[in-house]
């Protein structure tokens, strides 16, 4: 399939230059929000049950254990005749810092999937500009009933069942209707981690892979399926007027580690 043809960056950070990964084996090195990422794997634009939108912006590079990871999630996702999976943004080709945007999505071991499930393949105009279908009323912190249903819980559940994922981010609400359903087992609940925005898609999060000494992993999340005290905190966090702040000057990004560096030549 020949997709739309569009320049890769405009204003564009050290990483965002890079227009391949560089050879060799996947590796993740840093930590999922300072990070790199040496001999990425692209996943193929249109797969099977799956498509990747907004292809040329270049995030479709991850380290091949999350290319791998996201066609077993798309098999799963026909399997159980869900819809047809929307793929975001993965990595850059050399991972790294983007200029604007995600703060993580660094190492090849994040990627954006959408909750928006299509029962038809995309056009090649569609991918370039899909609307996001929000599955929260944001304002009256409820969850959208027309657009949220079982084939977005079992899509969240699938992927969260997988051994590979180290954490799952989603809007409060969406893990509040997930808490409310009856599961044979709740153990991958405790993955599934309340965030800011993620209203319309997911976030995956995968362990760093074995061998990859120099990938930095995040501290586990606590006990429990996450769905008592801790969830209901978040709803104040979301709905209450927030005074203004001071403004407070921007701290300065630590440096990425020294074999990051090294890909950027």
């Amino acid at each position: 399939m020949c997709l739309v043809s569009m320049p890769f960056f405009s204003v564009a950070s050290p990483w965002e230059r890079m227009t391949d990964p560089s050879p060799g084996q996947s590796e993740s090195i840093g930590t999922y929000n300072n990070g790199c990422l040496a001999g990425a794997a692209s996943l193929p634009l249109q797969g099977e049950g799956y498509q990747v939108m907004r292809s040329y912006r270049g995030r479709y590079y991850g380290h091949r254990e999350m290319i791998r990871f996201l066609h077993d999630l798309s098999h799963g996702v026909q399997q159980l005749k869900l819809g047809q999976l929307l793929v975001g943004d993965i990595s850059m080709p050399r991972g790294g810092r983007f200029a604007s945007g995600h703060a993580s999505h660094q190492t090849g071991l994040d990627a954006d999937i959408w909750l928006k499930m299509s029962d038809r393949p995309l056009t090649e105009t569609e991918l370039v500009d899909v609307q996001p279908l929000p599955m929260v009323h944001i304002k009256d912190y409820r969850i959208h009933k027309k657009n949220w249903g079982k084939q977005q819980a079992l899509l969240v559940q699938l992927a969260a069942a997988d051994a590979r994922v180290a954490r799952i981010f989603v809007h409060p609400v969406i893990k509040e209707q997930l808490c409310q359903r009856q599961w044979t087992s709740r153990d991958w609940l405790r993955k599934v981690r309340p965030w800011w925005g993620h209203y319309y898609h997911f976030h995956v999060r995968l362990h760093c892979p074995p061998g990859d000494s120099n990938c930095k992993p995040q501290q586990a999340p606590p006990p429990g399926d996450g769905c008592g005290a801790e969830l209901a905190a978040w709803k104040p966090l979301m709905t209450e007027k927030q005074p203004k702040q001071k403004t407070v000057r921007k701290k300065a990004k630590p440096a990425p580690p020294a074999q990051c560096l090294a890909l950027l030549k």
